[in-house]
């Protein structure tokens, strides 16, 4: 039977490991963990093309003799995985590492929020702090602006503490997406830090308009 969210057993012969951050195996069941594989299956990548090192130290340095797939993912009491997201999606502000996607999950718990994605921007003293790209609901689109960015902090401060609240929140219609729906952070962060000359291509996404927009109205 299948649990909402969740990606149900291995298939045969993949043969996950969840690892804390010292490189240790966590073992036992309604568990977290930074998700490796142990042994190479038939479809994994074999190499980059032309850059074999970066190949090997991207996918086999951080954890000795395992796969490591970048996520983060949970181990319920019947042994299913799911998947929580990337854990490089770190920022560190004032020295506290945040994880971009609990700060979200608790952005999108606002009646009024549709969608919302995070990054990091240089800050004088904190080093980084947090931008905020936010997608409003239709209840939300005729309140007052100004209201709606201290209730969104004021639920981050409750979900999570108040070093996690955002110093920028831009209200958008949209964010810039690839063709497969994920959200391209690579171009908010440089929105945010007001590096909008060196955004790349964006001809393939699913939206390329919506980089305009963002960057009309930035803060």
């Amino acid at each position: 039977p299948t649990t909402p969210t969740y990606a149900t057993l291995p298939f045969i012969g993949i043969q996950p490991a969840l690892m804390d951050e010292e490189g240790h195996e966590i073992m036992g069941i309604q568990v977290d963990g930074r998700l490796c594989i142990k042994f190479p299956w038939p479809s994994m990548a074999r190499t980059i093309w032309g850059d074999h090192d970066r190949y090997r130290d991207t996918y086999f340095t951080a954890y000795k003799n395992k796969y490591f797939t970048g996520d983060g993912a949970l181990r319920d009491e019947v042994g299913y995985y799911r998947i929580t997201g990337r854990v490089d999606d770190v920022i560190i502000v004032s020295g506290h590492n945040l994880g971009t996607a609990p700060i979200e999950d608790a952005i999108n718990e606002h009646p009024a929020v549709a969608e919302s994605a995070i990054v990091g921007f240089p800050h004088d003293i904190k080093g980084n702090a947090l931008y905020g790209f936010v997608i409003l609901k239709e209840i939300g689109e005729t309140r007052d602006r100004d209201n709606l960015r201290k209730e969104i902090n004021q639920q981050i401060t409750e979900h999570i503490g108040p070093i996690a609240k955002l110093d920028k929140i831009q209200f958008v219609s949209g964010l810039p997406k690839t063709r497969s729906g994920k959200i391209m952070r690579r171009i908010l962060r440089k929105i945010a830090s007001k590096d909008t000359e060196n955004l790349g291509d964006i001809s393939t996404l699913l939206n390329p308009e919506v980089v305009k927009e963002v960057m009309d109205n930035a803060l």
